[in-house]
């Protein structure tokens, strides 16, 4: 995977959670999509999304060079989808509802966990080849 294509996975991964977030919320304003998921998308929770966004950008550079951080973003996107897996286990039958009062809170919920998972595993691969490409640490005698 060459450098480029590892920025524009990063820069997407950021603006995705960005304005995603400030899109879905419609800029912190949709009760229903608080209501659907209170614990991980209340606006507190949004925000806090948004912030790994601006994570996700501020390594976009320079990602191989932060192999851990990269598997702590892989990390956090797969606890995102197993979020999204429990939620659409107990909810799934109600997405038809949720279309006809915000259409845009639907197709959040009906896909963020399958969106997660596929920048998880980016950012897994992108630790992967930055562990491999790390110098091997001196050894000690």
């Amino acid at each position: 995977m060459s450098n480029k294509l590892i920025r524009l996975g990063f820069l997407s991964a950021g603006l995705t959670n960005l304005i995603g977030m400030l899109a879905v919320s419609e800029a912190f304003t949709n009760t229903l999509f608080n209501e659907l998921s209170p614990t991980v998308f209340s606006n507190f929770g949004a925000v806090c999304i948004m912030l790994w966004g601006l994570a996700y950008l501020s390594v976009a550079h320079k990602a191989l060079e932060v192999p851990l951080l990269c598997l702590v973003f892989a990390v956090e996107k797969f606890l995102y989808t197993g979020t999204w897996v429990v939620w659409a286990q107990h909810n799934w039958g109600q997405l038809a509802t949720i279309q006809t009062q915000s259409p845009q809170t639907a197709l959040f919920y009906s896909s963020y966990g399958l969106i997660d998972l596929a920048y998880g595993l980016f950012f897994l691969w992108v630790a992967l080849l930055g562990f491999k490409q790390q110098p091997p640490a001196p050894h000690a005698h």
